[in-house]
């Protein structure tokens, strides 16, 4: 089976589930904070390996009945349900434009989180070393692109983030 395959529940999930929740939605979870210095060059290490990420499955396999397999499958179950938690947690902001509901009150972002746990299933299920380290650039070049959100954030929201920060960790 085609390792591109694996991204169409991603796919339904992160722009036809959004779609469906929250059109404005889509839009902010497209928009960028401004970048500063190096995150410039970390936001383009990003999309670069997004699109790596992307085109790289068309030439995978998916690799049946091996231990990397069944692990790589459970992860996937695992990633696909975050994803889905994620969005319909993100679609639904608080009035004060803060998202502080469903998994976001573990984690401030959630859907990063996701991501990279639905990416590394696809690394699992296709045994791929390349695909491995396109991922680690898109989780290293992630953090940088949230660190800029959260400078945003802080500007946008103020003590409200801050102390949203002090209670909820970046990640897990």
């Amino acid at each position: 089976m085609n390792g591109f395959l694996l991204l169409i529940p991603f796919l339904m999930i992160r722009f036809g589930l959004l779609s469906l929740l929250n059109k404005e939605g889509v839009k902010r979870a497209a928009f960028f904070a401004p970048l500063l210095g190096k995150e410039k060059v970390a936001y383009w290490f990003y999309q670069i390996s997004n699109i790596l990420f992307f085109v790289y499955l068309i030439f995978l396999k998916i690799t049946i009945g091996s231990y990397w397999f069944y692990a790589g499958f459970v992860t996937f179950g695992i990633g696909v349900l975050l994803c889905i938690a994620s969005v319909l947690n993100f679609a639904k902001p608080a009035e004060n434009g803060i998202n502080l509901n469903g998994l976001y009150r573990f984690s401030r972002n959630p859907m990063y989180l996701a991501y990279f746990i639905y990416f590394l299933s696809c690394v699992m299920l296709t045994q791929s070393l390349v695909l491995l380290a396109i991922l680690m650039v898109f989780q290293i070049s992630a953090h940088w692109i949230i660190l800029s959100e959260e400078r945003w954030c802080i500007k946008k929201f103020g003590g409200e983030y801050t102390n949203y920060m002090h209670e909820v960790r970046r990640y897990i």
